[in-house]
């Protein structure tokens, strides 16, 4: 009896039902992972704003403002980000190596600007720039100016990363400059991440392990004096240790105390969307870094264990995708921004949770902050551009003089076309 139809091209029995999913999961070519990192990404973005809508309209009312202001907002950046991705995507690895600089020296001059009149604090933290009735975040740039230059730096210092000066420098000096401009406008959240940005960059660079140590002591010793210089700072991790006053759940420890609450009575399928309680004032701007929570009181276990999914999936399929790849530059650049996107969202998830002590990182693609959503979003364009397959790399058309200097042969001439055209093309 003829069984064909039941073999596989490759000899394999045919799958049905969870055995196609298992193909299909199993098949890592950047065709089908790379339409896979747009949808993640795409369907986190849409979580957000739905979420912002629902955390920020109470605020929004007691304020005496459009409840639909700040999902507005959102959902403009949102666009601009997503547009921005795409055109990245399209763009060829080589002029995006070239970026590396002028991104890195654009990024210093906007975190020297944040001093000047021309910067604004907002809750203790000096690193907002108001320009015409617009707000950014110039650190937030610069987490991605810092990856796309230092892949540019590792990526020709391959050769030479074996003696230490060539692997601290110029990396140390000018990643070290980044943190200290940031830290100087008392955000060490953010100073942390860039901390952790470099020390990526320089680990799938391949940097030497020795370095690592040295560096990473150095850097510990520098959060820590931060930490301790710092009553607001060593006020919030003397909440975190259990070591405040009862009067603490009123003051350091009452947005993290309340937060825990938010996942506490979401149980397993939540109190419905947009029915959270703690939304009420209890958690002081829920739509930001502590928009976790109301995810998980609205649409309970279930809900925080889809968006935790979503970044799993996330992670495996820019891994698989940037596998394929031998190019240095983009694989330091694709492993260093799933890295950097990754380890925000596990930071605030653990401090929205009550596993770290609240340091005010936003959770990438969800919370309000329009500056976070387009570097995020840029970032993935970045990551889609440099996992792009060599024959969908976009090509500009070469001219006549072009082709006869590398004595390349012209366009072909259809067998239809005229006979003196095909003479002429010959």
């Amino acid at each position: 009896m003829n069984t064909g139809h039941k073999q596989r091209a490759g000899g394999r029995p045919a799958r049905r039902g969870l055995g196609k999913l298992a193909v299909w999961l199993e098949d890592d070519s950047p065709g089908r992972l790379r339409p896979l990192i747009l949808a993640v990404v795409l369907t986190l973005s849409a979580i957000g704003l739905v979420e912002v809508a629902s955390a920020s309209s109470v605020e929004s009312v007691a304020a005496g403002n459009n409840p639909y202001d700040l999902p507005l907002k959102q959902a403009m950046w949102t666009v601009a980000g997503v547009v921005i991705m795409l055109v990245l995507a399209r763009m060829p690895v080589p002029r995006i190596r070239k970026l590396g600089w002028p991104l890195l020296i654009a990024s210093l001059v906007a975190l020297v600007l944040v001093f000047t009149p021309l910067g604004m604090s907002v809750n203790g933290n000096r690193n907002w720039l108001s320009v015409g009735g617009f707000t950014a975040q110039p650190s937030e740039f610069a987490k991605l100016s810092l990856i796309v230059w230092a892949a540019a730096i590792l990526d020709r210092k391959q050769a030479l990363l074996g003696q230490w000066k060539h692997a601290v420098i110029p990396l140390g000096p000018a990643g070290g400059l980044i943190m200290f401009i940031v830290a100087l406008g008392h955000d060490l959240g953010t100073t942390m991440i860039i901390m952790m940005i470099l020390a990526a960059t320089m680990f799938y660079g391949g940097v030497r392990m020795k370095v690592f140590s040295v560096a990473g002591l150095i850097c510990a010793v520098a959060a820590l004096a931060l930490a301790a210089t710092s009553g607001n700072r060593m006020g919030r991790i003397s909440s975190w240790l259990g070591m405040g006053s009862d009067e603490d759940a009123q003051g350091m420890g009452y947005q993290a105390q309340h937060g825990a609450y938010a996942l506490a009575s979401g149980g397993w399928f939540g109190v419905g969307l947009g029915q959270s309680r703690q939304k009420w004032n209890w958690i002081p701007e829920a739509h930001n870094d502590f928009i976790f929570s109301i995810l998980g009181e609205e649409l309970g276990l279930a809900g925080t264990l889809l968006v935790l999914g979503l970044f799993a999936t996330l992670a495996v399929a820019v891994f698989k995708t940037i596998a394929r790849t031998t190019d240095t530059f983009s694989r330091i650049v694709a492993c260093s921004v799933i890295t950097w996107i990754l380890g925000q969202a596990v930071v605030n998830i653990a401090m929205v949770s009550g596993l770290l002590p609240v340091i005010g990182v936003p959770l990438p693609f969800i919370s309000y902050g329009g500056s976070a959503m387009v570097s995020s979003l840029a970032g993935i364009g970045v990551i889609l551009a440099v996992t792009r397959p060599e024959g969908d790399v976009p090509h500009p058309p070469r001219s006549r003089a072009f082709r006869r200097r590398r004595n390349l042969p012209g366009p072909a001439v259809p067998s239809s076309a005229p006979k003196q055209a095909r003479e002429h093309a010959h």
